[in-house]
C-alpha cells in the first residue's frame, strides 16, 4: 500500500437541486504517496479548500471515492469517519486557531488527552514537538503572548501532536511576512521530513511549491 491518500473520480457540486448549480469538483483524481510532501496550487475558487475537507474527511463528494490508508471512506458513518480524523489525519490552517486560555504546551497536549494519551505521555510528546520548532522556553506562554510564527509553529506541532500518517495544511504560512513565511515553512518541511510523514499542502506561493516533491495544479471547474 504505497499512497497513504486517494481521491478517484471525486466530484463535487453545491446548490445541485437548486436553480444555479455550481460545479467545484469534477472527475478529480489524487494521490499523496507513503512520506511524500505534495504542494496543491490552485486560484481563488477553483475548489481547494473544498479538495481539503474532502481529503480531511470533513465533507463528502458527491461522486467518487476518498480512500485513506488503504481504507474506502466513502459512505462511513459520522463517527468512523471522526475516528479515522483523529487517528491519520493532522491539520494546519492559515490562521492558528490555538486555544487562547492555554499554554502552548497545553494546546499540543488536549488533541492527545481526547485521543486516549496518558497526561505523562501527552506531555512528554508536547515537549519534544516544541524542542524541534524552538519553542521549548515558551511552552508556558499563552498565544497572545507569542508571535505570530511562533503561533503557527505550535499550531504545526499540535498537527503532529498525535502523529497522523497525513498532514493537510491550508495556507499554512499565508498570514506571515516573507522572511517569517521561509522560517517557518523550513521548519514544518523539517518536522515532516524527521517523522516520514505525508502531507498535501495548498499554497500559493509557487517559490514554497518547488521545494516540495511535487506540485499538483487545480484550475476551475467549468459547468
Amino acid at each position: 500500500m504505497n499512497d497513504v491518500l486517494r481521491l478517484e473520480a471525486v466530484g463535487k457540486t453545491y446548490g445541485k437541486d437548486g436553480p444555479a448549480p455550481v460545479p467545484v469538483l469534477r472527475g478529480l483524481d489524487l494521490s499523496v504517496a507513503r512520506g511524500e510532501v505534495v504542494a496543491l496550487v490552485a486560484p481563488s475558487g477553483a475548489g481547494k479548500s473544498t479538495l481539503l475537507h474532502i481529503a480531511g474527511l470533513l465533507d463528502t463528494p458527491d461522486t467518487g471515492r476518498v480512500i485513506l490508508q488503504g481504507r474506502d471512506m466513502t459512505g462511513l458513518p459520522d463517527r468512523a469517519r471522526t475516528e479515522a480524523r483523529r487517528a491519520d489525519l493532522g491539520f494546519v490552517y492559515q490562521f492558528h486557531h490555538l486555544l487562547p486560555e492555554f499554554s502552548a504546551a497545553e494546546n499540543i497536549i488536549l488533541p492527545q488527552l481526547a485521543n486516549g494519551v496518558a497526561p505523562r505521555d501527552a506531555a512528554a510528546r508536547a515537549a519534544d514537538l516544541l524542542s524541534r520548532v524552538g519553542l521549548t522556553a515558551r511552552a508556558d506562554h499563552r498565544p497572545a503572548a507569542l508571535s505570530g510564527g511562533e503561533q503557527q509553529r505550535v499550531a504545526f506541532c499540535r498537527a503532529l501532536a498525535n502523529q497522523p500518517a497525513l498532514l493537510l495544511a491550508d495556507e499554512p504560512t499565508g498570514n506571515l511576512d516573507p522572511e517569517t513565511s521561509d522560517r517557518v515553512f523550513d521548519m514544518l518541511m523539517a518536522l515532516v521530513r524527521d517523522t516520514g510523514l505525508s502531507a498535501l499542502i495548498a499554497t500559493h506561493n509557487h517559490d514554497l511549491a518547488r521545494r516540495m516533491d511535487r506540485v499538483i495544479s487545480l484550475n476551475r471547474a467549468v459547468a
